[in-house]
């Protein structure tokens, strides 16, 4: 029996070697359109969960330029390739959440 690696979903680091830990890491959430309350305490109960030390108060929202669309700017400490994947992983179950970037 061969050992198969196992292949990334699409929300976890499809190549692991580019990503140096621990590192600073600026974000954008991109919600969907009128969704800009839940957005932004659906993203921060994800951040909690996943980076205890997150300071909230630190996240900016920014509608788009239509105003339709709302994204929350964070910068994150990354510990490790778990924390990245949980991450995407949650953001992208989240209902709120048009993308990250």
């Amino acid at each position: 029996m061969t050992n198969t690696p196992k292949t990334p979903t699409r929300t976890e680091i499809q190549t692991p070697e580019l990503w140096n830990f621990p590192m600073d890491y600026p974000m954008s959430i991109i919600g969907h359109e009128g969704h800009h309350e839940t957005l932004i305490n659906e993203v921060k109960l994800i951040l909690a969960e996943i980076f205890p030390e997150f300071d909230a108060a630190t996240m900016q929202v920014r509608p788009s330029r239509t105003g339709r669309f709302h994204s929350v700017r964070v910068n994150l400490y990354l510990t490790d390739a778990d924390q990245v994947n949980r991450l995407y992983t949650a953001l992208d179950k989240a209902a709120t959440v048009r993308t990250a970037v």
